[in-house]
């Protein structure tokens, strides 16, 4: 039966193709199947010629094997052409429809026969596939959605911290006649412009749908005024969390061209995780060459150990000690993102003397 298959080439036929070649092949085997039995009821007939009981009973015998003959060929030929044509891809269609209805789509439908099993094996493959890709897409897109969830409330935090921060200054000293009035006014002015990011920051969340998406919207800005509003922020997070500052700067250019609110965004997160994890003392040194506005917040704190500065930018990743565990694991994710957004990057690494060391740079 094997080399009957092989000769005909039934496995590599289309189901049309092999229904005909089965057909034919019993419908010889059949047909001479009956003139045998012909020849074999010609000589039982002879045999039987002078018997006393006759051979009335020849005929019939003839007609029930004739009949057998072709019900044994046609139960045959149907379950050959089954288990050829057919088993096997139905096999492989059903073990994948139970796999997609338990929602396990990392298999593969293959089958390769060259007929039209094969090509609905195909088609399933193909429906899988996307399947699985529109699957991982709204994945993605429920990730993503909840990720921005968690940044959104993860970075408001620290504006609404400041704003905190100051009006807690104003209600105590302006009571005492103990601030200036160009003090206040100053004081006023920077919670305008936390009042205005966050405003922003609002209307962004509703109409953001995913991290990539954040626009960038540059304006021309003095260096001078960027550096003393970071400065502000930094000398105000770092007060929060009992630690002294300090920054430098070097500069070869009084201006810069940025979205100054996704710098800031970036810097509050960095120097958050700065204070959080210095002993006693933040630094922040920025760099302006060659277009390029850099970043770096220090620490002197035990720095990153080696799965820190392997994972530190991953999303959700907080850390092994115990004050980390507290936070979400975003800040210097975020910053890594919205940096790279910038047409820029971010750097983690530990400085010579020890402790933490976070650069951030932004195509200006």
């Amino acid at each position: 039966m094997a080399k009957l298959i092989s000769f005909l080439r039934l496995e590599r036929m289309t189901i049309l193709q092999s229904f005909i070649a089965l057909n034919c092949v019993y419908l010889v085997a059949v047909l001479t199947a009956i003139v045998l039995e012909f020849e074999w009821a010609e000589r039982i007939r002879q045999r039987f010629a002078g018997h006393p009981s006759g051979d009335d009973w020849v005929l019939p015998a003839q007609i029930l094997a004739m009949l057998l003959t072709i019900g044994i060929g046609v139960v045959l030929m149907g379950s050959l052409f089954y288990k050829l044509k057919l088993k096997k891809p139905l096999e492989i269609l059903m073990d994948a429809s139970e796999k997609i209805s338990e929602n396990d789509l990392g298999f593969h439908v293959s089958y390769d026969s060259g007929d039209e099993m094969s090509v609905l094996c195909d088609a399933f493959e193909k429906m899988r596939s996307q399947l699985e890709s529109n699957f991982k897409a709204l994945w993605r897109s429920v990730e993503e959605r909840n990720q921005l969830n968690a940044i959104f409330a993860h970075d408001l935090r620290t504006p609404l911290s400041i704003m905190k921060g100051y009006c807690e200054f104003v209600t105590t000293y302006l009571p005492q006649n103990r601030i200036s009035e160009e003090k206040l006014l100053d004081t006023f002015k920077t919670m305008e412009v936390h009042i205005l990011r966050m405003e922003r920051y609002v209307e962004a969340m509703n109409s953001i749908q995913k991290l990539d998406d954040m626009p960038i919207h540059k304006q021309e800005i003095e260096i001078d005024t960027l550096i003393a509003l970071l400065d502000a922020s930094a000398l105000r997070i770092a007060a929060q969390s009992g630690k002294t500052f300090d920054s430098c700067r070097t500069a070869d250019s009084t201006r810069v061209f940025l979205d100054m609110d996704l710098v800031l965004q970036v810097f509050e997160n960095m120097a958050a995780n700065g204070a959080r994890h210095a002993s006693s003392h933040v630094k922040i040194e920025y760099l302006l060459c060659d277009g390029i506005f850099s970043v770096t917040v220090l620490d002197n704190g035990s720095g990153f150990s080696d799965d820190d500065l392997r994972m530190a930018v991953l999303p959700f990743y907080r850390g092994e000690d115990s004050e980390a565990t507290e936070q979400q694991g975003l800040g210097l994710y975020i910053c890594k993102v919205l940096c790279e957004k910038h047409e820029g990057g971010l750097q983690v690494a530990n400085s010579s003397f020890g402790g933490g060391k976070v650069t951030a740079r932004f195509l200006c």
